[in-house]
């Protein structure tokens, strides 16, 4: 599984003219070898996240044994332009605790996507996006209608991003691991 999709540049990042295409993205399972850009990739990101008061990540999580262990799950997605990791997230079945508190059933099997991430160099081309539809092809490959993810309250970008993928929604919980701070839940049921 994974894919090549064509990828449209954004101006304000690469300078080129709106018309100028950029080379294809292809989505992948990272490997060991990877993980050493996936963490430079994290550095990068982590501070214009905190600029902006979302402090969902920090120096301690997520780090090199959590991505690590999601790796040898074959769980851990990258997206690809010009061989370089341009986003990341974990594609996973693992269901937090609390997410009981939106409503929903947590017995019942769900694709969610965790530690999604996307290069600031890459940011307004698609990589998000194209991470999510991974999400959706490995849902309908294993047959589970429902995708699910959570994303820390001021995370604005996401907040815009799920909804606009189809994604409803359904309430506001805390995160045992990350004491203090408030995450929205959002779920997509797809068709099989």
């Amino acid at each position: 599984m994974g894919g090549m999709f064509a990828l449209r540049s954004n101006p304000q990042v690469h300078g080129l003219l709106e018309d100028e295409i950029i080379s294809p993205m292809h989505l992948r399972l990272a490997t060991n070898d990877d993980l050493d850009n996936i963490m430079q990739l994290v550095r990068r990101v982590v501070p214009m996240m905190r600029a902006s008061g979302n402090l969902q990540w920090d120096d301690q999580y997520p780090n090199l044994t959590v991505f690590g262990n999601d790796i040898q799950l074959s769980q851990l997605w990258i997206a690809e332009i010009d061989g370089q990791i341009a986003g990341v997230a974990a594609i996973t079945m693992d269901q937090e605790p609390e997410y009981a508190h939106v409503g929903w059933d947590i017995g019942d099997p769900a694709i969610v996507v965790h530690r999604l991430a996307v290069d600031p160099a890459f940011r307004g081309s698609g990589v998000a996006t194209a991470l999510m539809q991974q999400a959706e092809a490995i849902a309908r490959e294993r047959a589970i209608p429902r995708l699910r993810v959570d994303t820390n309250s001021q995370n604005a970008a996401t907040q815009k991003l799920f909804p606009k993928l189809g994604y409803t929604f359904a309430g506001e919980i805390g995160l045992g691991f990350r004491h203090g701070l408030r995450f929205f839940c959002y779920e997509k049921i797809v068709r099989m």
